[in-house]
């Protein structure tokens, strides 16, 4: 009987096959790599944090992350509590730092008072380090960062990441250059009030001496990534000014 390869049917049937074989080659991939990922994601966190706070292998130019053999020892050593605040409660959760910010900004649906705040206190040399994530919109994607402040809200440290920007361009903002001049920012106007701080184009401090302006030097060929990042600066810090309200009257 002859065996016909050269017909319709059979062609359909061979990428059925070949759509379910490697489907499940790649279902049964993805299932056995997700601890690993959970893993890497969850160490890449606790680097994020302590990169905020200062704690971190940087040399003279680049940022550099603590090792990740380590970072999970000094995530204990110098976070002294994690916290988690919600329509102006908080409470203790030492596993703050897994909630996703995407997903529960989504969930609370722009109510605020909906959205679970996570805060990681670390201490470090004698000084108290508030850090905060963050999680915003660039030019192509998903932005995000981590702050760290005193408790008068003045920038300790930030270290900030993108999933797309311009290489070159937009995606210097995971650079050193960029972050260290966030350091010493004032969040606050000499008033007390929340304003943030602005990646100014045409910044009139360009070499950044002053940390009450309220703006950092733009990256040239970054507005709308500069844009993100202002925003998401003003937008999630400003949600955590009631709780260092609270602090100063403790």
């Amino acid at each position: 009987m002859e065996n016909r390869t050269d017909k319709n049917s059979y062609t359909i049937l061979f990428a059925i096959a070949m759509v379910v074989v490697v489907g499940a080659l790649l279902a049964f991939t993805a299932s056995s790599l997700k601890p690993k990922i959970s893993e890497n994601m969850r160490i890449e966190k606790q680097q994020n944090i302590l990169y905020a706070m200062g704690v971190n292998n940087n040399d003279e130019g680049s940022a550099n992350f603590v090792a990740t053999s380590e970072a999970s020892e000094l995530f204990s050593k110098y976070i002294t509590k994690q916290e988690v605040i919600k329509d102006g409660n908080v409470s203790e959760d030492d596993q703050a730092y897994l909630i996703d910010l995407k997903k529960d900004k989504a969930a609370a649906g722009g109510d605020p008072s909906k959205r679970n705040l996570p805060l990681f206190i670390g201490e470090k040399d004698g000084q108290t380090y508030y850090v905060i994530p963050i999680y915003g919109k660039g030019l192509w994607d998903a932005i995000w960062g981590y702050v760290s402040v005193n408790e008068d809200m003045v920038i300790q440290g930030a270290y900030f990441d993108h999933k797309g920007e311009t290489p070159g361009l937009g995606a210097n903002i995971k650079e050193r250059f960029f972050m260290d001049d966030f350091i010493g920012e004032h969040l606050l106007d000499a008033n007390g009030n929340f304003k943030g701080v602005d990646v100014a184009k045409g910044n009139a401090d360009p070499t950044n001496e002053d940390k009450t302006d309220n703006e950092v030097d733009a990256i040239a060929g970054a507005t709308i990534t500069g844009n993100g990042v202002s925003a998401m600066i003003k937008s999630d810090l400003k949600l955590y000014k009631p709780y260092f309200d609270n602090l100063k009257t403790k």
